[in-house]
C-alpha cells in the first residue's frame, strides 16, 4: 500500500509540475514532465495489478508517444499524435468489448445519441477549418466517439462502479480531445490548455482505475 501511494502522490506532482510549465509558458517544464504522466500511471498500474493486461500497457505506451509527438507543433506531430492516440483508442475499444455484456436496442441507443450528436456537431463546427485535415480528423473523431458509445453501454448493462470509472474516463478523453480541436482549429482561449490538459490526466486515471478492477478479477 506504501508503494503504491508513494506512486500515486508522484503522478500527482508530475501533472502539477506540468501544469506550472504551461501555466508558465516554460516548455523545457513541459519536455520533462509531460512524458512522466503516463509513465507514472503505468507504474502505479503495474505495481497493483499482476499479471498485467497487455493490451492495456500497450494503450499506455501508444498515449506516451501521444503526449511526446504533441509536444512540438508542427503538422507532422499533430498526425502522429493523432495516430498514436487513435491506436490507444482501438485498442480501448477491444478491451472494453470483450467485457461488454449483452444489450438490447433500446440501450444501444441511449449509448449512441449523446455521443453521436456531440460527434456531428464537432466536425460541423471545425469542418470548414481543417483543410486536408479534415478525413484523418472526422476518422479519429469516429474512433473516440465509438470508445465512447461501449463505454456508455458497458455501464448500462452493468451498472457498477468500475464501468461508471470507465464511462468517466471516456467522457473526459472526449472533452479534453474536443477541446483540444476547438482550441487548435476554431477559438483558441489562454485557458485551454490547462482544461485540455486537467480533463486528459482525469480520462487516463479513471481509465486505468478500471484497468485495475478488471485485473483485480
Amino acid at each position: 500500500m506504501g508503494k503504491r501511494k508513494l506512486i500515486l502522490g508522484l503522478f500527482v506532482l508530475v501533472v502539477v509540475l506540468d501544469i506550472v510549465g504551461i501555466l508558465t509558458g516554460n516548455q523545457l517544464m513541459r519536455l520533462v514532465f509531460k512524458p512522466l504522466i503516463i509513465l507514472v500511471l503505468m507504474m502505479y498500474y503495474s505495481v497493483i495489478v499482476e499479471p498485467e493486461n497487455k493490451l492495456y500497457l500497450a494503450v499506455l505506451f501508444f498515449s506516451f508517444l501521444g503526449d511526446v509527438f504533441l509536444l512540438f507543433d508542427s503538422k507532422m506531430n499533430f498526425m502522429l499524435g493523432l495516430a498514436s492516440f487513435l491506436i490507444a483508442h482501438i485498442l480501448l475499444i477491444k478491451i472494453v468489448v470483450g467485457v461488454l455484456k449483452k444489450s438490447s436496442i433500446r440501450q444501444k441507443l441511449i449509448a449512441i445519441i449523446p455521443f453521436a450528436i456531440t460527434f456531428f456537431g464537432l466536425i460541423f463546427l471545425l469542418k470548414d477549418n481543417l483543410g486536408e485535415l479534415l478525413i484523418p480528423v472526422i476518422v479519429y473523431a469516429l474512433i473516440i466517439t465509438v470508445f465512447g458509445v461501449v463505454s456508455f453501454l458497458n455501464y448500462l448493462t452493468d451498472k457498477s462502479v468500475p464501468n461508471l470509472l470507465l464511462l468517466g474516463g471516456a467522457t473526459f478523453f472526449i472533452l479534453s480531445d474536443s477541446t483540444l480541436a476547438i482550441n487548435k482549429f476554431y477559438q483558441s482561449e489562454t485557458y485551454f490548455p490547462v482544461f485540455i490538459m486537467i480533463t486528459y490526466v482525469l480520462a487516463e486515471y479513471l481509465i486505468c482505475r478500471f484497468m485495475i478492477f478488471e485485473g483485480k478479477k
